[in-house]
């Protein structure tokens, strides 16, 4: 090859020895890969843990509080509903017409025999009157009167006898006299 096609080719291949020239791998400084501090990490996750501790006990102890209120309240309407109960069952013994007669006679009040009705613009009167007194009031705490004697009837005693030949135990010669004597006690 001559002297002029060598340098004629080398400048044709000039742009593209460029381009791969630049285009070739260089060696770059390595830089080392900088890792992020583990403490503020391991620190936050930490307190996130320890926060999530610390609300849950402070949960579990409002829990347990409102648990033992709710108690005390249950407990409280309870014996407030007995209270209610009791109060009922001595206003209903306070209401009862017998308490209410003997109130009555202690405060020196009668009853009248028959009732009239005065008319005031007639002055007039319906029924006949007559004025009520102490001895034809009842008393109000005149005794029971006896039960009928369909109510109290005596007892029966029925004596069964042992079969001949035959002799009871000791035990239940014992068991039949006090049997005997609750029997005719009774009666």
């Amino acid at each position: 090859m001559s002297t002029s096609a060598a340098t004629a080719l080398s400048r044709a291949r000039a742009p593209f020895e460029a381009a791969v020239q630049r285009a070739r791998l260089t060696v770059v400084p390595h830089r080392r890969r900088v890792r992020a501090p583990r403490l503020p990490f391991v620190t936050l996750v930490s307190v996130v843990l320890l926060g999530g501790i610390v609300g849950l006990l402070c949960f579990n102890t409002q829990m347990q509080q409102a648990s033992f209120a709710a108690t005390t309240l249950e407990e409280r309407a309870a014996s407030l509903s007995a209270r209610e109960q009791t109060l009922h069952s001595e206003l209903q013994a306070l209401r009862d017409p017998q308490h209410l007669a003997v109130l009555a006679a202690q405060a020196g009040m009668v009853a009248p025999l028959d009732a009239c009705t005065l008319v005031l613009g007639a002055e007039a009167l319906q029924g006949t009157c007559s004025p009520a007194t102490r001895d034809n009031t009842p008393n109000p705490l005149s005794p029971a009167p006896p039960k009928p004697a369909v109510l109290d009837p005596p007892p029966q005693i029925v004596t069964v006898a042992a079969p001949p030949g035959s002799k009871p135990a000791q035990g239940d010669r014992a068991r039949n006299r006090n049997q005997q004597a609750r029997d005719t006690g009774r009666g």
